[in-house]
């Protein structure tokens, strides 16, 4: 019989084969009692396995190979500092020697302590963070029982292998550097989860969220994953895998046709130019905007320097990394987004602690401004990498007009100061402002005398605007792009800026998305910045399309608050010619 699992869809493509099940060991943990002369013997087991997990993530850590995703590197630095974390080292020790129980146990009691911290924390990237306590918590589950990697040889794994686990950790990604394993599934896990970012990055079919996957699943039985739709189906019937095998094909020529779009000018069918540029966190994603052929980076996301390390980068770290960003894309717009730390990314040393609902805390440029002295040592280290390349900076979360100027005047301070040391950068560097919030984009008017270009943030601004946490299962049906409040306050920011003669682009999901191209093309979008595993299918789009006949339908649905209108005439738009 047929299983059909619904989740969160992160990588696209289909993959049919072969379930292969990744077992873990926290969940078989049993609690015995030992007698009070052991207890320094089973502190003495637990301090090894700590050691021996942390020698092993160091290990995959030196082996991630050049091409692999940055984020792999970050994530597994993370999980190496929460090893030195005394919630997780010192707290089982004193509840061993307290209940004189076994090792397992007292981890096990301490994990699930923090877990339900963390399920008490209102934001979703850091209640998603219990994830990493859990993954790291696992590694020190095998080594205290001394049991082999329960992750099968690399060499075994062949091309139809679908990975089936509770959860993957960084670490596991690693292991898996070398196979050829066509997709994986896990039970666990939301949008902004490091698992979920690690699959995007692989660019692989991968379903997250599934629950119960790894529990319904047998070894070897027959998988489709459909990293599309976030559709599993376990075990199914011929006529159901006919199909997919067909939609996988036509998948495959898709992609195989995207390649030749690489080396191509984006530009639509009636001539009109328009830019495709590339996010990226770390200064090793540029080699892959390089082989995307995007035209610069449109969101490089400084924050990722600042986390998963113990103190703060110097000024002279971060001069390094811009500078290597800027040269290799040789003379290419580079924008950075300065930190954006505090509510979903508090690194260890930010010691402001966690609010009471933290989306809404010291966030963005309310901690920059807070944090003068760590705000200008970025700005310097930029100004200083604008000499080596075309650097744009970034504000984000920018609520108002004070809060611009007041960016503006440290930015101008930090020039005062480069000046004055004689230290060579650009006479002029373009400076923008992020539009993420719904104040922000209802007073853009009085932002476009300030600036030479705006970025439209659609991930924070979308769930600003509805109130909707798109991890949340209970609501996450609701988290819509096309809402018309949203496509109000995107248009009208858009409109705002093609006005005054500025740029504007959009840098959420939403650009990557090309079901979504013709309509914000018909808005008046002319910059699309993107993962680059997604700007060949966004640049598809905007070949395919003519302005004159997309922009009446667009306009449409700006006006329109009818949901199932704007469905209609989205569907309209992608229906046209030319695709």
């Amino acid at each position: 019989m047929s299983i059909i699992l619904h989740g969160v869809p992160i990588g696209g493509g289909i993959a049919i084969g072969r379930a292969h099940l990744v077992l873990h060991s926290m969940e078989d943990v049993v609690h015995y009692s030992i007698d009070e002369e052991d207890v320094p013997a089973e502190v003495a087991r637990f301090d090894e396995a700590i050691r021996a997990t942390r020698k092993e993530l160091e290990m995959l850590w030196g082996s991630i190979p050049e091409n692999a995703p940055a984020e792999l590197g970050a994530f597994l630095s993370l999980h190496i500092m929460l090893l030195s974390d005394i919630t997780l080292t010192r707290e089982p020790r004193d509840i061993i020697a307290s209940q004189r129980c076994n090792a397992e146990w007292a981890l096990k009691t301490q994990c699930d302590a923090l877990v339900a911290q963390f399920d008490a924390i209102e934001e979703t990237y850091l209640r998603e963070r219990k994830h990493d306590i859990l993954q790291v918590v696992e590694r020190v589950f095998k080594n205290l029982d001394g049991s082999a990697s329960d992750l099968p040889p690399v060499t075994s794994l062949l091309e139809d292998v679908i990975l089936v686990a509770h959860d993957l950790s960084p670490a596991d990604m690693v292991y898996f550097k070398d196979s050829n394993f066509a997709a994986f599934v896990t039970d666990v896990g939301g949008a902004t989860s490091h698992t979920a970012i690690l699959g995007r990055s692989l660019d692989m079919p991968s379903v997250i969220a599934l629950h119960h996957a790894r529990e319904l699943m047998r070894q070897d039985e027959m998988v489709i994953v459909d990293g599309q739709q976030g559709v599993v189906i376990i075990n199914p019937e011929e006529t159901v895998l006919s199909e997919y095998r067909r939609r996988q094909r036509a998948w495959r020529d898709a992609r195989r046709k995207l390649s030749s779009l690489r080396k191509g000018v984006a530009k639509t069918r009636d001539g009109t130019p328009i830019e495709l540029v590339a996010n990226i966190e770390l200064p090793k994603d540029v080699e892959d905007v390089k082989r995307s052929g995007a035209m610069g980076v449109g969101l490089f996301r400084s924050e990722f320097l600042f986390l998963g390390r113990d103190t703060l980068p110097s000024e002279d770290e971060q001069f390094e990394a811009y500078r290597t960003v800027a040269e290799a894309l040789k003379g290419q717009p580079v924008t950075v987004r300065t930190m954006d730390l505090g509510a979903d990314k508090n690194p260890k040393w930010l010691n402001h602690g966690v609010a009471d609902n933290p989306a809404l805390g010291l966030t963005g440029i309310r901690l920059c401004l807070a944090e003068p002295l760590m705000f200008r040592a970025q700005l310097r280290a930029l100004l200083r990498a604008s000499a080596y390349g075309q650097i744009r900076i970034l504000f984000p979360m920018v609520n108002c007009l004070p809060e611009l100027r007041q960016s503006l005047a440290q930015l101008a301070l930090a020039r005062e100061e480069l000046a004055a040391e004689n230290v060579p950068m650009a006479p002029k560097v373009e400076v923008g402002a992020m539009i993420e919030i719904p104040s922000a984009a209802l007073v853009v008017g009085s932002f476009v005398r300030h600036v030479d270009f705006l970025s439209i943030g659609t991930n924070d601004l979308i769930q600003y605007t509805l109130a909707i946490d798109r991890n949340d299962d209970a609501v996450s049906h609701l988290y819509d792009p096309v809402h018309p409040a949203v496509l109000k306050l995107i248009g009208h920011t858009i409109k705002t800026a093609n006005k005054a003669n500025i740029p504007v682009s959009v840098c959420g999901e939403m650009a990557g998305d090309p079901k979504l191209t013709r309509m914000l093309l018909g808005i008046g979008l002319r910059r699309f910045s993107m993962h680059p595993a997604n700007i060949l299918a966004v640049k598809q789009q905007v070949l395919a399309t003519h302005l004159d006949e997309v922009s009446p339908l667009a306009a449409r649905m700006l006006r329109t608050e009818d949901p199932d209108r704007i469905a209609d005439l989205l569907n309209q738009l992608n229906a046209l010619p030319g695709t």
